[in-house]
């Protein structure tokens, strides 16, 4: 990725999968997949750091699999593949550190019905994301969702349980349309972080999108996430303020090749007026390369 804003720019490897699936047998199946990604243009100057992002063991039964090791958590992951560009950002509660996209433990992943259309993926893991564990404390996961030929519904929920009176927990809802020519999301999230028996915080996130095909090579893409509360541990590339912020996310996906795509992509973050100060915006200019092999 190319990045351009008023103080930096730079040429930037964000991420780089290697997967490799191997079917033990019917029944069996395993996957191990590394991740490297660099400093971003926050920090110093670093190398490519590589990290085991999936290692799981998968049983396959008739309706359902278990899943057992380091493998998605149902947070956002089905949004993600619905939102279709993540090459360009991170999904709302990725992106605000409402969770971890990975967590080591046992999920339960299947769906109702002859036909398929609801499904669910449940889990329980140590909380930690791809870190080791280091305490007693747990975290529980689920979301159940309807795959309709034009709508996607999902409803979500999780319970981290946190030392003493700080827990968290998060909800979520989500709508999708979806047809050939174009999709339209729609999601809101709560996540209430307890700081002891009479107090607590509460964050909530809205977000929108649309994209749009204007041909077989040309997607047209636009976002906007809405932060109804100060961003409590946003992402560090994108330094949010300690105010109510919005972002704003447009780009064309371009694609030579139905595995390359190049994305010319802007952000901008703008944020409400406060009580005192108002923080000034940040414009983001970047240009998106994404490429798969098998």
């Amino acid at each position: 990725m190319i990045l351009l804003t008023k103080d930096k720019n730079g040429f930037w490897f964000r991420r780089v999968y290697f997967t490799y699936d191997y079917d033990i047998s019917e029944k069996f199946s395993t996957r191990l997949r590394v991740e490297y990604n660099s400093p971003d243009f926050t920090k110093s100057s670093g190398k490519l750091t590589p990290y085991a992002k999936d290692a799981y063991l998968k049983w396959k039964f008739e309706k359902f699999s278990l899943l057992l090791g380091i493998s998605p958590t149902p947070t956002w992951e089905l949004i993600e593949d619905f939102w279709g560009y993540r090459s360009v950002e991170k999904t709302p509660l990725d992106l605000q550190k409402f969770g971890s996209p990975r967590d080591f433990g046992i999920s339960l992943i299947g769906k109702f019905g002859s036909e398929g259309k609801l499904g669910y993926h449940f889990m329980f893991g140590n909380g930690e994301g791809i870190s080791s564990e280091n305490n007693k404390f747990k975290k529980i996961m689920g979301e159940i969702h309807f795959d309709l030929p034009y709508f996607f519904i999902q409803i979500y929920g999780d319970w981290a349980d946190g030392k003493g009176h700080t827990d968290i927990y998060t909800y979520q809802g989500f709508l999708g349309l979806k047809t050939d020519k174009f999709k339209i999301g729609a999601q809101y999230a709560a996540q209430i972080r307890e700081k002891d028996p009479d107090k607590q915080d509460t964050y909530e996130v809205a977000s929108g999108f649309i994209t749009y095909n204007l041909s077989e090579k040309l997607t047209l893409l636009l976002r906007y996430d809405k932060m109804f509360d100060p961003s409590p541990s946003g992402i560090s590339y994108i330094p949010f303020a300690s105010a109510k912020s919005n972002l704003l996310i447009a780009g064309i996906d371009f694609r030579p090749n139905e595995s390359v795509s190049f994305i010319p992509n802007i952000e901008y973050v703008f944020y409400d007026e406060t009580d005192t100060k108002k923080p000034g915006s940040d414009l983001y200019l970047r240009l998106t390369f994404y490429y798969k092999f098998k």
